[in-house]
């Protein structure tokens, strides 16, 4: 083993707090970047997937009651490629053993078909038969905040009339993976629910045969969202409808990308600090070493090192420090990231999750990392190189200051001293 190298260990066995707490800082920044995109990215993954197996709708519109023949000009709108002509209406819930004021969005499903758009993720139980008016289906964030399975009854009051309502099964919907009631400011599973019933029992409570009052639609790629929305609205028009929006403006993703974005700021926030820090502190405590190990530079260098192998010497100290600081911010990261986007999976109430494999972040973490500490290194390496020998191996020159304001001002004139 080379001198240089038997003296790098024993500076770093020496300097074992200083190595740790830089190390420390590195892989704070290293593990921020990883846990912050690899969530990201993991759980829009989950989302570009959920919505593509489950026909998640492009845009959305509202009406007070629209015939089902329309769902066919709509279909014709140029670049659209799918509807869903559906009942969609809002009633207030009485709940056995539970006080406090619910309400529930209740959404119709085709008695003998799938639903073209927005289709269910079944958890437990089944659909609701056509023939039975009572079953529905409720979603399961819904159920298990109040304990419900298959058999249990509540009741609603829809379309004035209070009807007693069987769940005979519970589900998941990319259209409700934020589900958020009437005036909330966040979700609350116990007050709101989503249930989905018969169309045939649904249309017959509010007298809607025949009719719709909400539908989806999905577009053809590269399709004009503006210009469908702009048609959809002259068709619904006549029949009370409401502005149509795009995915952007649906609630439920509108506040699952406001979440999103969240993940992708912090990504761009946190690092930047960890490796301003991390450069500091390797600027100081190297700049402090040269300046310690001022005389041994001077004997090395008259016994024949080079600058690189000295510049290298301290390099390589700098280095051990990152390649630390990288392995354990890399490890933290992913382990955290892991935990991060299950509960953000928890909480959305995604069905599945897609954890994005990415050894691209961890080479951009660690270039990143290793970049903020070459630089904090630079100037201390730069003072390695300027010291010649003879000057090395004299005790430093003093500091030189300069007078920051001119003579003619004198700081005891303006601020008076303590006697």
């Amino acid at each position: 083993m080379r001198a240089l190298d038997i003296k790098l260990f024993r500076d770093v066995r020496r300097m074992w707090a200083q190595v740790l707490a830089i190390a420390l800082v590195v892989g704070g920044g290293v593990a921020t970047l990883v846990l912050a995109v690899g969530s990201h990215r993991s759980l829009e993954e989950t989302r570009i997937a959920y919505y593509e197996r489950y026909s998640f709708g492009d845009v959305f519109a509202q009406a007070k009651r629209a015939p089902k023949a329309l769902a066919g000009r709509i279909a014709e709108i140029p670049g659209v490629a799918a509807v869903d002509a559906r009942i969609a209406k809002l009633a207030l819930l009485d709940i056995p053993g539970f006080s406090e004021p619910a309400s529930g969005q209740f959404v119709s499903l085709p008695d003998n078909a799938e639903p073209h758009l927005n289709r269910l993720y079944i958890r437990s139980g089944r659909l609701p038969e056509p023939g039975r008016t009572e079953e529905v289906v409720v979603n399961e964030p819904f159920a298990r905040a109040h304990g419900f399975s298959e058999g249990a009854r509540f009741s609603a009051i829809l379309n004035g009339k209070k009807r007693e309502l069987v769940i005979v099964g519970t589900a998941l919907s990319p259209e409700f993976v934020y589900t958020v009631g009437p005036g909330d400011l966040m979700p609350d599973d116990r007050r709101f629910a989503i249930v989905w019933m018969s169309e045939k029992a649904l249309a017959g409570v509010y007298d809607l045969d025949g009719a719709f009052s909400a539908v989806s639609v999905k577009l053809q790629p590269g399709a004009a969202e503006r210009e469908v929305i702009l048609q959809l609205d002259a068709l619904l028009d006549p029949y009370g409808g409401q502005a149509a929006h795009g995915r952007k403006d649906q609630t439920s993703h509108a506040w699952l990308d406001h979440e999103l974005d969240m993940l992708n700021n912090m990504s761009r926030t946190l690092p930047p600090i960890f490796l301003l820090v991390s450069a500091f502190l390797v600027n100081l405590t190297l700049s402090r070493l040269v300046a310690l190990e001022r005389e041994q530079i001077g004997l090395l260098k008259a016994l024949g090192y080079t600058d690189g192998s000295i510049v290298l010497h301290y390099f390589k100290f700098v280095a051990m420090i990152v390649a630390a600081g990288i392995v354990l911010g890399s490890i933290v990261g992913t382990l955290l990231g892991l935990r991060v986007t299950g509960l953000f999976g928890d909480f959305f109430h995604f069905p599945f999750l897609v954890f994005a494999k990415a050894p691209d972040l961890y080479v951009i973490a660690g270039a990143l990392s290793a970049a903020a500490a070459a630089i904090g290194a630079l100037r201390a390496l730069r003072e390695v190189v300027k010291l010649a020998p003879a000057v090395a191996m004299q005790p430093p020159a003093p500091p030189v200051y300069r007078r920051l304001l001119p003579a003619s001002i004198q700081l005891d004139e303006v601020v008076s001293q303590r006697r």
